[in-house]
């Protein structure tokens, strides 16, 4: 009898032969790309808008926040970074959508921080 097992002493599994990328792939990157750019470009502009916005205040804003520097940090490095890191992967050649499927996660989480970090006042 013949041992088929994938041991460390067996015979190996047979590698995939890489695939590239056809036209179609190239294309849906590049429009995940576009969304990629666009939810960062929100998350980046509105996000601080709407984490110091109150509709109670007299003008509109609240007041003085105890972690605005940590929001702007957030803003100004946080959310360019996730950005511009998603967008080297999507065309890496093992990165693709799940790449930007993270990305875009965590562009919702930025989010989301912007929003908690702006409710905390002083």
């Amino acid at each position: 009898m013949e041992n088929t097992a994938h041991t460390a002493t067996g015979p190996s599994p047979l590698p995939r032969p890489s695939r590239s990328r056809t036209a179609a792939d190239h294309a849906g990157l590049a429009v995940l790309a576009v969304f990629v750019l666009l939810a960062g470009f929100v998350v980046g502009a509105v996000g601080p808008l709407l984490a110091i916005a109150c509709d109670a205040c007299q003008d509109g804003v609240r007041g003085p926040l105890r972690f605005f520097d940590a929001l702007m940090a957030v803003d100004r490095v946080g959310v360019p970074l996730v950005t511009v890191g998603t967008l080297v992967g999507l065309f890496l050649p093992r990165g693709g959508a799940r790449v930007g499927g993270i990305g875009l996660g965590l562009l919702g989480v930025l989010f989301c921080a912007m929003l908690v970090l702006g409710q905390m006042t002083a």
